[in-house]
Parts: structure tokens; sequence; C-alpha cells
């Protein structure tokens, strides 16, 4: 009986950089098919247990395991779907920065505009897409201080796209243009974004916690303080030009 897994061959295996959700260790192939809808998992050779059962559980879980901030989940995020091999890498992180720079912007605008209760003007949009890009370099610089480097296969890309796609709690804030919530609301969503950041940093860095928690805690911290006094600039320029 033939058996073909995720590989071609031994030596692709060795490389794809599939991982251990449990362990984190490098694994060959995650399962075995010997037919359609046959398949066998794997287990680790490190902790013997089975090295990815997100394989055969549903999307629903996978995404309730994120929101708990699971490392398995993480690891088989991102070394098992997004990986070597099995995403393309150029694309995803391009979307992925578009979508996070249109969050941030509504996350700007619904803070500023709950401030000076007047819609923004075109400079001030420019201002606060200006503003997004700075998150995104906050973060990864910080990174790049304090944390070990990568592993992955497209190096310091490789953490932006972590940072980017761990930042999906910020998808809640599509909620807020359907319906009405107060501003406090922006900051508890920040602080799941800040959560979920770390345990992602920690799982593709292997970093200590402590080192992890650091970083995402100075550039949040920057991007509160910025986005703070941001508010402030644009009041105050809204109360000169609209006294």
């Amino acid at each position: 009986m033939e058996e073909s897994g995720r590989t071609t061959s031994e030596a692709e295996g060795t490389t794809a950089g599939f991982r251990c959700v449990q362990c984190g260790f490098p694994i060959k192939t995650l399962y075995i098919q010997y037919s359609p809808g046959n398949i066998r998992l794997m287990k680790c050779g490190n902790c013997k247990a089975v090295a990815d059962e997100y394989i055969e559980c549903e999307l629903m879980i996978l995404m309730i395991d994120l929101i708990l901030h699971k490392p398995k989940a993480y690891r088989h995020l991102f070394y098992n779907v997004l990986g070597e091999g099995r995403a393309n890498f150029e694309s995803l992180l391009g979307k992925s920065i578009l979508a996070y720079l249109v969050l941030e912007f509504y996350r700007m605008w619904a803070l500023i505009t709950n401030e000076i209760e007047r819609p923004l003007s075109l400079s001030a949009v420019s201002f606060v897409m200006d503003f997004g890009k700075v998150c995104i370099q906050c973060l990864l610089l910080a990174a790049r201080k304090f944390l070990n480097a990568p592993t992955g296969f497209h190096g310091w890309k490789w953490i932006l796209l972590v940072v980017l796609v761990s930042s999906y709690f910020k998808i809640f804030l599509m909620a807020m243009m359907v319906w009405d919530f107060p501003s406090s609301v922006i900051y508890i969503i920040d602080i799941f974004v800040m959560s979920s950041n770390i345990v992602a940093l920690k799982v593709v860095t292997d970093s200590d916690m402590a080192r992890c928690l650091a970083v995402c805690v100075i550039a949040h911290g920057i991007k509160f303080l910025a986005g703070h006094y941001s508010a402030v600039i644009l009041q105050t320029n809204d109360k000169m030009l609209c006294p």
C-alpha cells in the first residue's frame, strides 16, 4: 500500500518547517495518507504526543484555542499552516499589512472623533494612516532589539507577519461600525491584541516570556502615547479651525 504524507521525501520533510504543536520540536511530516479520507496522524519524536491534532479539528476549535491564547494553536497556525511552502508569503504579508492599517485607521478614527465629535479632515486621515505605519515599525524595532533572531524562513519579515496575524483581535473593532460602544472597549481590544502578540512572539522566537512581554509593552506603550498625543493635536487644530 502506497503511503504519502505532506512531503514528497524525507529530505523535504526535514526542511519543511513542520513543528509539534505540543513542544515545538521539528517533525518531518504531520500525517500519512493511505487513501482519500484515511490518514494517520504522526507522533512527535520528542514528547511522543500527536504532533498536530488540529489537522482533524474544525476551524472553530482552532479559533477558540487562539482566543484562549494556547501556544499549540499558534504553533499550528504559524508553522504548520503559514510555514514555508504552504502560503504565498509576499502576498500574505501585503494583505496583512493592508488589513492592519485599515483596522488601525478605524481605531484611531473612532478614538479621535469621540474626542472632537467631528468627522476627520483629509489631512487628519493622512496623519492617522501614517500613525498606523509607525505602530508597525515600533513593534518590529522593539522585537529586533530584545528578542532572539527568528529561525523562520523569511527572517524579520516573518516576525512582522506573526505580529500582524496575531493582532486578529482588531477584527472585533468592526462590531463598532454596527453597534455603539464606549471608547473603553477599544482599549480592552488593545489589551487582547497585546497579549496575543506576546504569545505569538514567544512561540516563533523561543525567547523568554519576560522579553516578549517587555517588547509588547514598550511598543504598545509608545503607540498609546503617540495616539493620545495625536488626538490632542487634532483636537487643538479642530478648535482653531472651528471656534
